[in-house]
């Protein structure tokens, strides 16, 4: 599928007024900067300004491209696939109008079309695709910048949302497809897909039902071997399982069924889009961490909330060893308290958080750290940052700074050293739960 992801060259099928469909779809990838040839298609013809550049619109596709983005009314899809079928490799398929609205006869037409050219078809009844690595970002949602993350989503407005939430949770992303009623590609297809893409080091996946479970069950277990696969299933509860069936045509079935296949598989299971990106953030940074964990904290309060959350996970609270305390006795305050949560009372400065970062992590009952930092006034938040960059520590360390224009400072300075902030102590804990169950 790399025709759709990294494409050379594409087609968009359309109205290129400003605000349409098509015409959005066109200005982001031109905005995007993709490097390829882009083709913009109306029988009317005409030309369209996009970005500073004029494109002329052919009214028909002449020559070959890798992918073809349609966004016209439904009923002209089969057609048009008919027509440009000898052409294109792959067809990402916007329009809406078909199974989700019990149009299914004008689906099938559809497949059938390109199947008889060998085309590939995402949607219809979606919100395109990005391949960020490639430059490409063949969809009306906001652009978003190069990381490790492929999100998979059945819902195109899930899908923009997320990838909004994604921008200002400082999550990268290495491709996005939105797949809506997957009359031929799906999910399964694409989780095969990005497990094998060197540039995706984690996958979302948002679903409301499959067609197919024991090919999910497959392609789900084949992914999760090769890399974190985080997965957020709507349509749990009757009401949701109705819900989801008018809106995407898809069967939700038992939520216990598909528990079950998440935890066979070794999928991650989260609740709610912000654990997604939480769990996003944790792996973009970690492959895995050991369920032993040490709490160093500047304030009581969030070390006991951290502290109940790890052990509500069934993570351990590592036990310190008498080296470890020792050596924590010597430098610290006599008002700190040394034994897991580590305390450094409100006062630590760069060198007690340096220091007790380091000789924390050197402890043989310890498999990872979660530092928390809440300052105050006279201390400034990037000082402790620099103090988690700089600490000579080899095992994962999770991080919650709190709160708001506080910590502003010292949350760009980890952003920029490739460290990730978790705003609450629960969150922070959660990233390594998740760490854990690799």
């Amino acid at each position: 599928m790399d025709f759709f992801f990294y494409p050379s060259s594409v087609a968009v099928f359309g109205s290129f007024r400003v605000g349409a469909i098509a015409y959005e779809i066109l200005r982001n990838i031109v905005e995007g900067g993709f490097e390829g040839r882009v083709i913009p298609v109306n029988p009317k013809g005409g030309t369209v300004e996009v970005a500073g550049r004029v494109f002329e619109i052919r009214p028909r596709l002449e020559e070959p491209v890798d992918t073809a983005i349609i966004a016209v009314p439904a009923r002209m899809v089969p057609a048009l696939i008919d027509e440009i079928g000898p052409l294109v490799k792959g067809a990402v398929v916007i329009s809406a109008g078909f199974s989700e609205v019990g149009n299914e006869e004008l689906e099938r037409e559809l497949v059938e079309k390109a199947r008889r050219h060998g085309v590939r078809i995402i949607g219809p009844n979606c919100a395109g695709i990005f391949g960020v690595h490639g430059r490409f970002f063949g969809s009306f949602e906001v652009r978003v910048k190069p990381g490790g993350l492929a999100l998979i989503s059945q819902s195109g407005a899930f899908g923009g949302a997320a990838l909004a939430m994604g921008n200002d949770e400082g999550v990268g992303f290495s491709a996005f497809v939105s797949y809506g009623n997957a009359a031929d590609l799906n999910e399964s297809d694409f989780l095969e897909y990005f497990a094998d893409d060197e540039n995706t080091k984690a996958i979302a996946l948002y679903i409301e039902g499959v067609k197919d479970g024991r090919r999910f069950l497959e392609a789900l277990r084949y992914a999760a071997s090769k890399k974190p696969v985080i997965v957020l299933k709507a349509g749990k509860s009757a009401s949701g399982a109705r819900a989801a069936a008018s809106h995407t045509g898809s069967l939700a079935g038992s939520y216990e069924i598909y528990r079950a296949a998440f935890k066979q598989a070794g999928a991650i299971e989260v609740e709610e889009m912000e654990e997604v990106f939480d769990a996003a953030k944790a792996f973009e940074v970690y492959p895995k961490a050991g369920r032993r964990v040490a709490v160093i904290t500047n304030s009581g309060g969030p070390g006991v909330l951290a502290t109940d959350r790890l052990e509500k996970l069934g993570l351990e609270i590592a036990e310190l060893s008498k080296e470890t305390i020792e050596k924590l006795r010597s430098f610290l305050p006599p008002q700190c308290s040394v034994k897991n949560p580590v305390d450094l009372i409100a006062d630590a400065d760069y060198e007690r958080y340096r220091r007790t970062i380091e000789v924390v992590c050197k402890d043989e009952n310890v498999d990872s750290l979660l530092v928390i930092c809440v300052p105050p006034i006279f201390i400034p938040s990037g000082e402790i940052a620099r103090a988690v960059i700089e600490a000579d520590c080899s095992k994962p360390v999770i991080v919650n700074f709190m709160a708001g224009e506080l910590v502003r400072d010292g949350v760009e300075l980890l952003e920029g050293a490739g460290i990730k902030n978790f705003p609450t102590p629960e969150r922070a804990a959660r990233a390594l739960y998740w760490l854990s169950l690799r």
